[in-house]
Order: C-alpha cells, then sequence, then structure tokens
C-alpha cells in the first residue's frame, strides 16, 4: 500500500523540489541583472558599476546586437528578451508548488519541466553566441553579460537534472533539434545586424560606417548651425545609435557636425575629454552646455539649439 502512495506521488510531482527552488533563486538573480540593464538603457536607472571596468560594458550593450528594436521614440534592448525570459522560469518552476493545485499538479508539473527545459535551453545556446559576439567581435567584456551566460547554463542543468525525465532519450532527441534551431536563428541574426558584413559600409579600424543617406538643405542649415553654435555630439565608432543619427542628418550635413570619438581605440579619440564630461551612453549631445543623451529627432535638436531655419527635414 505505502510503495503504491509512494509512486503515485512521484507520477504527480514529476521532478525534484529543490531544483524548482534554485532554478527560481537562480532566474531572479537573472531578473535583476537584466532589468537593471534595461532600465538603464531606458533611463530609468542611475549608472551601473560594472566590474572590470565600464568601458566594456558599454561597449557590449550600446554595440549593434545590444538593441532588438529602435526608433526615435523608444529602443527594445536585447536585456528585455532576457528579462522576460528569467521571469517565465520564475514563473514556471514555482507555480507547481503553490498550495492547492492537488488534482493538476502532476500534468502542470510534466508542462512546467519541458518549459523549464526549452527556455534555459534557448537561453544558454543564445548566450553562448553573445559571448562569442563579445570575444571575437567586439572584444571587450561585460560583467552582466558574462552572468547572464553563467545563469543560463546554470539553468540549463538543472533543468536536465532536477526534470525527473522518464525518457531520457526523448529529452535528448528533442533537446538536440532545438538547440540546432537556436543556434542557427541566433547565428542568422547575429549575421543580420554585424555592422561589419560585407555589405555594410565601412572605412577602416576605428573609424565609424560611412553615412549613405542624402542630405536636404534644411538637414545641412541645421548641422551647420549646431556647430556654429557649440554643439557637441559624443559618440562611439562601433554605437548603431551614433550611427543612426548620422543617417538622419544625411552624408553631407554629417561632416558638418562636431562629433567626439569617445572610444578608447577610436580614430581621433577624445576620451579623457568624455571622460570628463562624464559621458555614460552614446550619442549624447552637448547643447547649450545641457548632456542629452540618445537619439534625437532633427526637430528637437533644432527645438534645443534655437535653429530658426526650416524645419522641413
Amino acid at each position: 500500500m505505502s510503495t503504491t502512495r509512494l509512486t503515485s506521488r512521484r507520477r504527480q510531482d514529476q521532478g525534484f523540489k529543490w531544483a524548482r527552488i534554485a532554478m527560481a533563486v537562480l532566474a531572479t538573480v537573472g531578473v535583476i541583472d537584466t532589468g537593471s540593464i534595461t532600465l538603464k538603457r531606458w533611463g530609468l536607472l542611475g549608472d551601473l558599476t560594472c566590474p572590470m571596468g565600464a568601458d566594456g560594458c558599454d561597449k557590449v550593450l550600446n554595440s549593434a546586437w545590444g538593441t532588438l528594436f529602435q526608433t526615435d521614440a523608444f529602443s527594445i534592448p536585447l536585456s528585455f528578451a532576457g528579462l522576460l525570459a528569467y521571469l517565465a522560469i520564475v514563473v514556471m518552476a514555482l507555480v507547481p508548488l503553490l498550495p492547492g493545485l492537488a488534482e493538476n499538479r502532476g500534468d502542470l508539473s510534466r508542462r512546467t519541466w519541458w518549459g523549464l527545459l526549452v527556455v534555459s535551453l534557448g537561453m544558454a545556446v543564445f548566450s553562448l553566441v553573445l559571448v562569442g559576439l563579445m570575444v571575437f567581435k567586439i572584444q571587450a567584456f561585460c560583467f552582466f553579460c558574462a552572468l547572464s551566460a553563467t545563469l543560463s547554463v546554470l539553468l540549463l542543468l538543472l533543468a536536465v537534472i532536477g526534470g525527473g525525465w522518464d525518457d531520457p532519450g526523448q529529452v535528448v532527441f528533442r533537446g538536440v533539434l532545438l538547440a540546432l534551431v537556436v543556434l542557427i536563428g541566433s547565428l542568422i541574426w547575429s549575421s543580420v545586424v554585424d555592422p561589419e558584413r560585407p555589405d555594410a559600409a565601412v572605412s577602416g579600424a576605428g573609424v565609424p560606417p560611412l553615412v549613405t543617406t542624402e542630405s536636404t538643405p534644411a538637414k545641412v542649415a541645421l548641422a551647420e548651425h549646431l556647430t556654429a553654435t557649440g554643439a557637441v555630439m559624443y559618440s562611439a565608432y562601433w554605437c548603431p545609435h551614433c550611427h543612426e543619427q548620422k543617417e538622419d542628418f544625411g552624408e553631407e550635413a554629417a561632416k558638418k557636425l562636431t562629433v567626439i570619438e569617445c572610444a578608447a581605440d577610436g580614430q581621433n579619440s577624445q576620451r579623457a575629454l568624455c571622460e570628463s564630461k562624464n559621458i555614460e551612453g552614446y550619442p549624447t549631445w552637448e547643447i547649450n552646455g545641457k548632456l542629452d543623451s540618445g537619439v534625437k529627432p532633427l526637430k528637437t535638436l533644432a527645438r534645443l539649439s534655437g535653429f530658426k531655419g526650416d524645419t522641413d527635414f
């Protein structure tokens, strides 16, 4: 009788409770990690102290691979996707442990373990691709990114070990297929957004990509006005948002802007000046002595600088 009850209970509570709790704890750390980055990117949180230097974190987080979607009004950083994934793991790990689920606990447990495996495996594979980009393409170290990758791998190990799988062969087969899909998708995405891909115009090491859009007379006039009034754009050659801002002006107008290179390895770098101004993100505009970070619509720049010319940009 006791053996029957034990077997029934094991079927009802698939996997190990300690593994769920451990995953919830690690995912909570991930929520704090990615949530802090996201809030900082949205300007809702102050500066983050990045171990081993803030330069590396800024370079990685502001790289072409650090943003999923960008418009003049708002941006969705890659860290936001990580935040959602960690939140999903917290929910799936803890919901089956809640009281009052005796009737559905077994089915819920099995479904959430598969969910935990799928999400953690996808995160682990994608994170390893991001680490490769960080090391070989961006050539900088970001503690927060490395922490997230480590958490993802640990979550995958806990999902594999703690799931109490009835058919390990099925888990391996499905896991390999999913890993290949995520890996291929990640490599395609990373290649598409790569600013150094063959069809992206670049002009050498430490030099920003070439501006290819055309300037209108109004845009040229605005650029000349900004320069004449002492407005400065603090930039980094590897920053996609800085390139986006220049593309808004167009090739001719962008050449008339006063652009300060802040990257230490950038051509004509003025890193010391950027540090003295406490520049934390790129691009940052200095207009009338006031600093304002982020890509700005041209009409906003015209208003902030007191431009009185044609604003039909």
